[in-house]
Parts: structure tokens; C-alpha cells; sequence
């Protein structure tokens, strides 16, 4: 077994409490997705965000086999390194790009290098959405997933996108707990009114929201 597919038996277990969170997730984050456009997910893992998203065309890619297993009916499953497939897409194909729980496994010389190409393949006025760990609300946890190879908060996140081009529309870093294994895991049917709420305790996890400029 590989060190990914290891990684989906241990820290990353299929987890049901988890595919009723994103249920919940999935309708907030419609709001950034045209019903008509091309929607492409990152780490997909599960594929409980693009199996839920209602969109004309949905692409998910995942170094793990699991994505081909977990992907739905009309959802066209990619292996491999998110780096290398996103080299082989086209330019300006996609409406909302997303990823969750991402960026946080790379270095910088391979996060540089996708900013390049996820600014490349959105179509002018695209939106890239990250949900991510913030090291600023939960430090003494960030690393408890032994994967985790670059520190982000909402604000070195944000700088980072604008840098690369990216314009920055919304930042919420306090946006969910940190992880479904939190107390609050058990609790996913609170999500739309956690999400609603301007008090979030445990939260852990930021969403970051950019579009690539208009032509």
C-alpha cells in the first residue's frame, strides 16, 4: 500500500459524520458556483464536495484511487498529482476551482508552481475556493496531521493568492472547527447555523475565496 493510500486508512478514514457536514457545505459554497459552469476540485479524496455540486461539468483529482471509486455518476475522476494534471488542462476552462484541506500538504516550490497554473485554467472572472487549516486560531494542532508541510493563516493565505494574481473577494477565518474528530463532528445538522452564527467556538479551519480578474 502506498504512503497516500496509507494515509486514507489512518488519518483520513471514510467518515459518515463527514459526508453529512459537507451536505451542509455544499449548499453554502453553491453561491460561488454558476449552475452552468465547469467546476474542478483538488484533493477530492471522498468527492463529497463535486459529487453534491450542481454544475455542467465537474472534474476531480486525487493522487488516491479512492477518487475513482468515491466519484459519482457524471463526475470524471482523475489520478494523479494535482500539479501534473493541472499542467495538462487547457486554459481558462473552468468557472470554480476548489480545494479543501489542500495546500497545507505541499512545499513552497510546488505551491508557487500551482498558483501559476490554477490562475491559468480558471476563465476570466473564475473563482478559486480554498477551505483550509489556520495556524492562527488552532497552532498547537496544525500539525497533529503528519502530512502538513506549509503553515497558512487568513492572512499569508490571502497575500499569497493576490501575489499570484488572484484577487482576494472573501475571507473568513474563523469558518468551521478544525476537524470532524472535534466534539463538534457529531454534530453536522448545526452546521447552517454554525455557519450563520458571528460566534464560532472551536473553529479552526478558514475559507478563502479569489477570482482571476476579467480579461
Amino acid at each position: 500500500m502506498s504512503d497516500h493510500e496509507q494515509y486514507f486508512t489512518t488519518r483520513f478514514a471514510e467518515d459518515a459524520r463527514r459526508a453529512r457536514m459537507w451536505r451542509h457545505l455544499g449548499k453554502y459554497l453553491a453561491r460561488f458556483v454558476p449552475p452552468e459552469g465547469a467546476v474542478l476540485e483538488l484533493g477530492a479524496g471522498y468527492c463529497y464536495f463535486i459529487n453534491g455540486v450542481q454544475a455542467r461539468r465537474r472534474v476531480a483529482v486525487d493522487l488516491s484511487e479512492t477518487v475513482r471509486r468515491a466519484a459519482a455518476p457524471g463526475v470524471e475522476a482523475i489520478v494523479g498529482d494535482a500539479l501534473a494534471a493541472l499542467r495538462t488542462m487547457p486554459s481558462a476552462q473552468f468557472d470554480f476551482v476548489f480545494a479543501s484541506n489542500f495546500l497545507e500538504h505541499f512545499e513552497w516550490p510546488v505551491l508557487d508552481a500551482m498558483a501559476i497554473e490554477l490562475r491559468r485554467v480558471l476563465v476570466p472572472g473564475g473563482r478559486l475556493g480554498l477551505v483550509q487549516p489556520n495556524f492562527r486560531l488552532q497552532p498547537g494542532r496544525y500539525f497533529d496531521d503528519y502530512t502538513h508541510r506549509t503553515i497558512f493563516t487568513d492572512v499569508s493565505l490571502a497575500d499569497w493568492l493576490a501575489a499570484n494574481g488572484l484577487r482576494v473577494t472573501r475571507v473568513i477565518p474563523k469558518f468551521l472547527p478544525l476537524t470532524v474528530k472535534s466534539r463538534f463532528g457529531g454534530l453536522s445538522f448545526l452546521v447552517p447555523l454554525y455557519l450563520r452564527s458571528p460566534w464560532r467556538p472551536m473553529a479552526g479551519q478558514m475559507l478563502v475565496v479569489a477570482e482571476r480578474p476579467p480579461a
